[in-house]
């Protein structure tokens, strides 16, 4: 069994953080394959800068709100210094995918024209396996409390959502976060919910050091750093036919859950700790 330390001291944790950056645009110019583990059929696509991603569609599930959820998922987890492939925005024209001869992904592809959501593509990376690599405490910590705060339900042993590339742990898929957004309905109660779930995770064992953590994490997403991230949200990703909230309506919500979120964390942490002791 490997026993990796993934970037666990302060001086590597702190040198990997940085400004929220703006977010490249590319434009698909080449399907390649369906990668079919995902439920909503993400796909290995090449883009006009040369580089091959993983393209998250909005035409898929549950449209532009997973990839909303991705977003913001990948780039919190970035500015609290865990490792994220680069996100893009994606754009797919109207003509892309006419002669693709599976009928499902052309539905798809032309479903999903405009600004979609890709991760650049981590060629040679091989899923993460708890029974061959064991992640230290400060690092599994950090991530149970990421996926805590953002309500990931998709970080389980049967799911990892997480790769090992140049022996580096790097967190994909935050799609199935932010689960509150699809009802919209008692933004405070699930902004206080205690995250019961969180006893799935992947790496709970190993997250002994969440109140240090927490304390460590907070100092880093302050209000202005959340609407940094939130503010990076495509206004064509925040048109919802399901609600007359306007574009800048929907932002601030997502600001209120998180700020609501951070302020109450407490809850969240003591649920994952009394989730921990369970297990051990």
């Amino acid at each position: 069994m490997k026993n990796f330390k993934f970037a666990s001291e302060n001086a590597i944790f702190e040198s990997s953080m940085g400004e929220i950056k703006d977010i490249r645009t590319v434009t698909v110019c080449r399907y390649i394959t369906a990668l079919r583990e995902g439920g909503s059929l993400p796909a290995l696509a090449e883009a006009d800068d040369d580089f091959k991603y993983v393209l998250k569609f909005r035409g898929a599930g549950h449209g532009v709100k997973a990839l909303i959820a991705e977003f913001l998922g990948g780039e919190i987890a970035r500015a609290i210094g865990l490792k994220v492939p680069e996100l893009v925005f994606a754009n797919l024209d109207e003509a892309f995918g006419r002669t693709e001869g599976d009928e499902e992904i052309q539905d798809l592809l032309q479903g999903s024209k405009g600004l979609n959501l890709a991760l650049h593509f981590l060629s040679g990376a091989i899923n993460f396996d708890p029974a061959v690599t064991i992640v230290d405490e400060i690092t599994a910590s950090r991530i149970v409390w990421l996926d805590a705060l953002i309500t990931n339900v998709d970080r389980t042993f049967r799911n990892t959502n997480m790769l090992i590339w140049h022996r580096e742990l790097w967190l994909i898929d935050h799609g199935a976060s932010f689960y509150f957004h699809h009802s919209w309905t008692n933004l405070e109660k699930h902004a206080k919910s205690p995250f019961s779930l969180i006893k799935d995770h992947v790496l709970l064992p190993q997250a002994s050091q969440l109140p240090e953590v927490d304390i460590e994490i907070k100092q880093l997403l302050k209000s202005k750093k959340i609407r940094e991230i939130v503010e990076g949200l495509p206004e064509e990703w925040l048109q919802w036919r399901e609600s007359e909230l306007s574009a800048e309506e929907i932002k601030e919500a997502y600001i209120q859950f998180l700020e609501i979120r951070l302020e109450n964390s407490n809850i969240f942490v003591k649920e994952a700790q009394n989730a921990r002791k369970a297990l051990i």
